[in-house]
């Protein structure tokens, strides 16, 4: 049985908004993106994850985003990335 999620909703999103309850994220992300398992590892170890622009290493347990990048670049300075309430499994 795979345990790992197949697909997460990603919101980037101004660095203020790391306090707010990740259901309402949605309403202050500047981008968002739906990204698939690849089956693979990434270099930090995690599974990694592609879709709309974005390349993405995920903690499934924590749903922490390790490592990403939005059309092929790092975030700016001020903006975080986090996982959306919504996930497939």
């Amino acid at each position: 049985m795979n345990t790992v999620p197949q697909r997460f909703e990603i919101l980037v999103v101004p660095e203020h908004a790391e306090g707010r309850d990740p259901a309402r994220l949605a309403e202050v992300a500047i981008r968002s993106g739906v990204v698939r398992a690849t089956g693979e590892l990434g270099v930090s170890g995690y599974p990694r994850y592609e879709g709309d622009g974005m390349e993405a290493e995920i903690d499934p347990e924590t749903r922490t985003v390790e490592a990403l990048l939005v059309d092929g670049a790092e975030l700016d300075y001020g903006l975080s990335a986090r996982v959306s309430g919504r996930t497939d499994s």
